[in-house]
C-alpha cells in the first residue's frame, strides 16, 4: 500500500504580538499592554496543526540565519524539516495587534519566505509523488510555479489563498483540488458576500474543486459538486483568534489524509479551532488530537 504524505510548502514567521486596548487608527499612537514573541507563519501553523492531528507532515520553506528555532519547533512536533533551507538575511515575521476581545490585525514582512528559487522547488517536489497532498498558502513567492509543477506530478493541491492579493492572478487555480477560504477571501474570489452565493460562484468557476468555507461565528460550509455540509462552531471564550483558521486547515488536511467522512471531519476541525482560540499565541495555541478528542465543549 502506497503511503500518502503531506507536504506543506509555506511560510515560517516570527510573530511579534502586541496586546492593545483597540487597534491603532491612522495617525494614532498608543501604548501596548504587553508584547510576546511566538513562532508562526501560515505554513508552519498549518503544518503543526496537521502533525498534531496525527498526520505525517513534511515542511518546506526558507528561513533566515535567525531561523534555528523553526527547526526545533518542527522536531518537537514530529514534522520532517529536512527540506527547510537557511538563507542570508532575516526570517519572515509578523507584527500583530491583539485586542481585548481576541481579535487581531496583522502586518507581514516576507523576509526569507520570498527567496524561493525554481531549482529549490524542483528539488523538494522530486521527493513526492502522485496522490500526495500539497498544502499551500500565499505567503511565499513562486506560488504559481509550485502549483504548476505539483499538478504535473499529480499531487492533490490544497490552497489557502491568504493573504488574497494580485499575485494569485498569476496562478492557474483550476489546478487546485481543495480551496480552504474564509468569508473575506470568499468574497474576494467570488465577488459575492452571501455564503451560498460565494459557493455557487466558485463551484461554477472551479467545478471539480472542493471548497471549504469558514464563516467565523457562523461556522463553516463544505461544498463539493453541489453537495453541501454545514457545521456550527463550538462556543468558547475567545482569547486569541490568530491561529483559528490555520488550525482548521491543518486538521482538515490531516482528515483528508486519513480518509475521514466529511461530517466527522468538520466536527473535528471546528472543535480544534475552538480549543485554539481559547489560548494565546499562534503555533503554541494549536491543540493535539488527544486534547481535541478529550476537550469538553458546549
Amino acid at each position: 500500500m502506497i503511503q500518502i504524505k503531506i507536504l506543506d510548502f509555506g511560510s515560517l514567521n516570527y510573530d511579534y504580538v502586541y496586546g492593545v486596548e483597540h487597534m491603532v487608527a491612522p495617525g494614532e499612537t498608543i501604548s501596548s499592554l504587553d508584547m510576546e514573541i511566538f513562532c508562526g507563519g501560515k505554513g508552519l501553523n498549518q503544518a503543526i496543526a496537521a502533525a498534531r492531528a496525527g498526520a505525517e507532515v513534511f515542511m518546506a520553506g526558507m528561513v533566515g540565519k535567525d531561523g534555528q528555532l523553526f527547526m526545533d519547533i518542527c522536531k518537537e512536533n514530529g514534522i520532517d524539516s529536512s527540506f527547510i533551507r537557511q538563507v542570508p538575511g532575516k526570517s519572515g515575521h509578523a507584527i500583530i495587534q491583539l485586542d481585548q476581545n481576541g481579535q487581531n490585525s496583522i502586518l507581514l514582512y516576507g523576509g526569507s519566505n520570498r527567496q524561493m528559487t525554481k531549482e529549490y522547488v524542483d528539488e523538494v517536489l522530486n521527493n513526492f509523488e502522485k496522490g500526495d497532498l500539497l498544502l499551500l498558502q500565499n505567503e511565499i513567492n513562486l506560488l504559481s510555479y509550485i502549483i504548476d509543477k505539483a499538478y504535473e506530478k499529480g499531487m492533490r493541491i490544497l490552497l489557502n489563498p491568504s493573504p488574497y492579493d494580485e499575485k494569485l492572478a498569476a496562478c492557474d487555480l483550476t489546478k487546485v483540488s481543495v480551496f480552504l477560504i474564509n468569508e473575506i477571501e470568499g468574497e474576494q474570489m467570488a465577488g459575492e458576500k452571501e455564503p451560498d452565493k460565494i459557493l455557487d460562484a466558485l463551484t461554477e468557476k472551479y467545478p471539480e474543486a472542493e471548497i471549504m468555507l469558514t464563516l467565523g461565528s457562523k461556522g463553516s460550509v463544505y461544498c463539493r459538486m453541489g453537495e453541501r455540509y454545514k457545521q456550527d462552531i463550538y462556543k468558547v471564550k475567545a482569547v486569541d483568534t490568530t491561529a483559528a483558521g490555520d488550525t482548521f486547515t491543518g486538521y482538515f488536511a490531516a482528515s483528508l489524509l486519513k480518509g475521514m467522512p466529511i461530517e466527522e471531519t468538520l466536527k473535528k476541525c471546528a472543535k480544534a479551532s475552538a480549543v485554539a482560540v481559547s489560548r494565546k499565541g499562534a503555533a503554541d495555541s494549536i491543540p493535539r488530537e488527544e486534547e481535541v478528542d478529550g476537550y469538553e465543549l458546549l
